[in-house]
């Protein structure tokens, strides 16, 4: 057997948050562009033609009122013309430049419609990539994450965030691209027909883009607080929702309103200013926008009196003007939409580039040569690194002991069945199995090792068979009936109007907490693990029940090294050895009579619930 020694390294501190742990407030958006940039680099082609697409739709769009300025101006010297003696309107000609005209705006609509359908798959595609990388993520994080994240919080980033990017992306990157194309085409266009006037339409552009700098400057940290408080109000919401028995049962509904009316009152606040702020910027651009079509429209029509530009192109370009307004609108209202995208996919990165739990080790130890022997060596453990609350945990188990493992609520008894499954590293000290210190096994391997049947059963919506196969998915129709008549399960089940192809609804409410509970012990029988972790598993059920439960126990157990975990001490009395905790330390360890003959604190535990089960 290798050395006993405890190998090297302490608990991996980590500061809860993102690995870049950056302030939003602090940093523009720069950052959150190039991530979202890189994701789209995956689909080039499918931007590139997006991009061609939208290019191709604008110019064809904008080359039609020069064209129908032609045909203002062959009217209006077709009209001259006549009143002058000569031929008069050529419809035919006019005729001519309107269905080119028409076949340019059909092309370009085709166009468009074409940009929409690539991009919707592009951003479908993208937020599809992205759920996928969050639910792979999720495995791959360490406990201490979700101990400091709602359940909401989390959904909130997966739904709310997601929708909100690919809604975004589908709607926005297009516009941009056309709000860009059209501004540099229509500004071309002006300069063909009189660079006075464009001049002049040109001088009012810096103010209104300054004027959307600050705009987004200031509303940014809103649109931020709005995604983050989101996330909060998700979070109570999921909460109340599950809570909603106990809520009732203590009258607490005003309590929990009013939490909620706190939480959605600050979602209201920053979600009326970012909004506020944001919406300022139509208002203002169409302002400063029709001050510049005044100017223009007075002085093109100087210059039409004069003959130095004709009629056709007054229109033209007094659409070209109302045009131009168009783009330098649309981004004003595309940079509000852009803070929301930006303020949900830093959500989504920072999720992403959370520090992961190491899954592997260098030279893993082989899970086959195990045989179920665990030692504590002067373990150490906090939570948080000021505060250790395990002190000097010692301890050796034999291959195929049952240990059970006691102590008031507080004492750390869940605690070191976290860290046996490295949930959790120590701080100090190590534990082994086999001799091996369990951080020289992969984690997917050292939790292979294991079975689990815990105080709250855990069972997810579909049939009792793919329940109980959870705990070996190979697991043929026989191997699980086998297993569920070990674990008292069989009978029960072959009462179920469909027997194992009953579906259990959410949270498995069809079925009552013992049947629970035996089918959480079904299924850490198919799995047969060598080492086995009961955490209270007869707490919530009766006494007839838990007699059942407590045969199925055994036969779980059986050959098995086993740590139990129990408040009711009358269930643990054939343990081969009991660990009896208090504050973080093992203060006795021996069998129930040894235990009983000290008269120590166990013997103090167990005559309490004794003496209190005959009051």
């Amino acid at each position: 057997m290798p050395s006993m020694k405890p190998m090297g390294g302490g608990l991996r501190h980590g500061n809860g948050g993102s690995a870049t742990d950056i302030n939003y407030e602090n940093q523009d958006m720069k950052g959150t562009i190039k991530k979202l940039l890189s994701c789209l680099g995956r689909y080039k082609i499918g931007m590139v033609i997006v991009m061609v697409l939208a290019i191709g739709s604008t110019i064809f769009m904008i080359i039609g009122p020069y064209i129908l300025g032609n045909a203002t101006t062959e009217l209006f010297n077709g009209i001259v013309s006549k009143y002058s003696g000569g031929s008069g309107i050529n419809f035919g000609k006019i005729g001519e430049i309107l269905i080119s005209l028409l076949i340019l705006y059909l092309v370009s609509t085709a166009f468009s419609f074409l940009q929409g359908y690539v991009m919707s798959g592009i951003a479908q595609k993208l937020c599809y990539r992205l759920r996928n990388q969050i639910s792979e993520k999720m495995h791959k994080l360490p406990m201490k994450f979700f101990d400091s994240k709602t359940h909401g919080e989390v959904l909130s980033i997966v739904s709310n965030d997601i929708d909100t990017l690919g809604q975004s992306l589908n709607q926005s990157l297009t516009q941009v691209i056309t709000a860009i194309v059209t501004l540099i085409g229509i500004v071309a266009m002006m300069f063909t027909i009189s660079w006075i006037l464009t001049l002049i339409a040109l001088i009012l552009l810096p103010i209104s883009f300054c004027f959307v700098a600050v705009v987004v400057k200031k509303s940014q940290k809103y649109f931020n607080e709005q995604q983050d408080f989101l996330g909060h109000v998700n979070g109570e919401v999921e909460e109340t929702y599950s809570g909603q028995q106990v809520i009732k049962v203590f009258n607490n509904q005003e309590r929990v309103k009013t939490r909620f009316e706190s939480l959605n009152q600050t979602l209201f606040s920053s979600a009326w200013k970012s909004q506020f702020m944001s919406g300022m910027m139509t208002p203002v651009m169409q302002f400063i926008s029709n001050i510049g079509y005044v100017f223009v429209v007075v002085i093109g029509g100087w210059f039409a009196i004069i003959g130095s530009i004709t009629v056709g192109n007054i229109q033209s370009f007094v659409q070209y003007i109302r045009m131009y307004t168009m783009p330098v609108s649309q981004i004003a209202q595309i940079m509000n939409m852009l803070q929301s995208t930006m303020a949900a996919a830093k959500r989504v990165f920072d999720f992403l580039e959370e520090k992961e739990e190491e899954q592997t080790t260098e030279h893993p130890v082989s899970i086959d040569i195990v045989e179920g022997s665990v030692q504590f060596a002067h373990v150490h453990f906090g939570y948080n690194p000021d505060k250790i609350i395990i002190q000097d945990f010692s301890a050796i188990i034999n291959p195929g002991e049952k240990v059970a493992i006691v102590g008031p609520t507080g004492a750390g008894k869940t605690t070191m069945v976290k860290l046996l499954m490295r949930f959790y590293d120590v701080s100090d000290g190590a534990i082994l199995v086999d001799g091996y210190d369990v951080r020289q096994f992969d984690r997917n391997d050292l939790r292979l090792m294991f079975g689990m049947v815990l105080q709250d059963a855990w069972l997810f919506h579909g049939t009792i068979m793919e329940n109980i196969r959870y705990g070996k998915l190979d697991a043929t129709d026989e191997e699980v009936i086998a297993a569920s008549k070990a674990a008292y399960v069989h009978h029960f089940v072959q009462t179920l109007p469909d027997g194992y192809q009953m579906e259990l609804s959410e949270d498995a409410t069809n079925i009552s907490q013992g049947q629970r509970q035996l089918l959480t012990i079904a299924r850490a029988i198919l799995s047969n693990p060598k080492i086995l972790i009961l955490d209270e598993a007869t707490s919530s059920v009766d006494t007839r029940t838990e007699v059942l439960i407590q045969k199925a126990m055994d036969n779980l157990m059986h050959g098995r090294t086993s740590f139990v975990i129990a408040h009711r001490l009358s269930t643990i009395r054939n343990a081969d050895k009991i660990l009896v905790m208090k504050d973080g330390d093992i203060v006795e360890q021996g069998n129930h009579e040894e235990l009983l003959e000290r008269n120590g604190f166990y013997a103090s535990l167990y005559n309490s619930q004794f003496e209190g089960s005959n009051d």
